[in-house]
């Protein structure tokens, strides 16, 4: 179903109070999915959503669950509402969007996620919670301590289904709605519907309402899509004078060490850089995103795994470092920049040997990218990322000599011989080695 977009909250019939709330925060017209979903749960029904990260799922669901759950009390360890979500930033994110909202209607919500003091969160649904919102595993975890019971859940989120599924979670995901009573409300929103997510839709979702407002592809419009091609050896040069760029990047690795290598070299560069995947504790990731949102931090690097809890305003460049395994992984890694109507571009490093599989991505995801040969240094990179020579080009790591860049400085003349060029192309070799073997 694609609805028309209703002109304002007010004739949703949603409480006065959350309509003021929206008012104060600046939140007057909905995004098309949440007029698109809004009437049909509000009115109980199950809903089916689709439609790109950055598009306003969270009020959408949001609004309607704290709606329904207006003017209830919810018993110790027994919320009456639960969102579950793929990561720990994400569930942090749905919190802060909705708390202002819940505390509005006298709503105690409360985050569930592993990495926090399993403690506390026990505590919290002691002294009653009407909503959760949790990742899998930690909920799964005082359920089994039987510190959660599930059997006055009203209204059930599975938000960023997709996501859940990927990262293995569907088991725990069945296993918790198997505690949730069969006749309640389920809202299910995910960027892409298909595999195990149209196995929880059949098997989990009763006569659900459809909403789609983004193609399949999930692309974005007002989203820039680049790959540059770069020679092996001057890979991470490049990614380095990108993240000297002036304003904030986050940028994508595949691994846990590469992130961690790749940041401690832009530290010692002079680039303001902070690290984020699952190795780290919650309260470091917090931390860290935080530096990042408030401009402390201007490049965040990060893992796949955390790509779907960023969400950072006016972010309006991603680059992946390393190219993405596949098309979810491309949107799911774009879709932190131009959210919410706003431009942004993607960028993708890519040796020649790794265009195929790239062409491929690209295809399946439905993007149709501009392809660029670039080197470090060269005034065309600049021109396409705002790519800059890092602040300290002769900091050290460890005893490591920095990464210099393959192409001509721009306004500067190629200097060296041909034998000084080949030495200096073998070193840029042997330190871009030294940041992949963490891979």
């Amino acid at each position: 179903m694609n609805a028309q977009p209703t002109p304002s909250f007010d004739a949703l019939g949603l409480p006065p109070a959350l309509v003021e709330t929206m008012t104060g925060l600046g939140v007057r017209e909905p995004f098309p999915i949440q007029a698109a979903t809004l009437p049909d749960a509000l009115a109980g029904r199950d809903v089916l959503g689709r439609a790109r990260t950055g598009s306003g799922k969270t009020l959408a669901f949001g609004l309607a669950l704290l709606a329904r759950t207006a003017g209830r009390r919810a018993d110790a360890r027994r919320p009456l509402a639960l969102v579950l979500v793929s990561t720990r930033e994400l569930a942090q994110q749905v919190s802060d969007a909705l708390t202002p909202y819940a505390r509005a209607l006298d709503l105690r919500l409360t985050t569930v996620v592993g990495g926090l003091s399993v403690n506390r969160q026990s505590q919290a649904l002691r002294d009653g919670a009407e909503v959760v919102v949790a990742t899998p595993g930690r909920l799964a975890d005082l359920v089994a301590r039987r510190d959660c019971r599930l059997d006055q859940v009203r209204i059930t989120v599975l938000d960023e289904a997709d996501q859940m599924c990927d990262m293995g979670f569907l088991p725990q995901v069945s296993g918790i709605l198997d505690q949730v009573p069969s006749d309640g409300q389920r809202l299910l929103f995910s960027a892409t519907l298909d595999h195990d997510v149209d196995q929880l839709v059949r098997e989990r979702l009763h006569d659900p309402v459809v909403a789609s407002v983004d193609p399949a592809s999930a692309s974005v419009t007002a989203m820039e899509h680049h790959v540059l091609v770069v020679h092996p050896a001057d890979k991470y040069a490049t990614a380095t004078e990108i993240a000297a760029r002036e304003g904030r990047v986050l940028m994508f690795l595949d691994t846990r060490a590469g992130v961690d290598r790749f940041t401690r070299h832009l530290r010692a560069a002079g680039v303001r850089a902070g690290a984020l995947h699952s190795g780290k504790s919650q309260p470091q990731r917090t931390h860290t995103l935080a530096r990042f949102a408030e401009g402390e931090v201007s490049v965040l690097v990060a893992t796949d795994v955390a790509a779907r809890g960023i969400h950072v305003d006016d972010l309006d460049l991603v680059v992946n470092v390393d190219p993405p395994a596949g098309a979810k992984e491309y949107l799911h890694r774009g879709g932190r920049t131009a959210r919410a109507g706003r431009a942004g571009t993607v960028v993708t490093l890519v040796t020649p040997e790794e265009r195929r599989d790239l062409n491929r991505t690209t295809s399946e995801a439905g993007i149709r990218p501009t392809v660029t040969p670039v080197r470090s240094g060269e005034q065309k990179l600049t021109d396409l990322t705002g790519a800059r020579r890092p602040p300290s080009g002769s900091g050290k790591e460890g005893g490591n000599a920095p990464f210099r860049g393959m192409g001509t400085r721009p306004g500067r003349p190629a200097k060296g011989s041909r034998k000084a060029a080949e030495a200096r192309k073998a070193a840029e070799a042997r330190a871009a080695a030294r940041v992949r073997r963490g891979r």
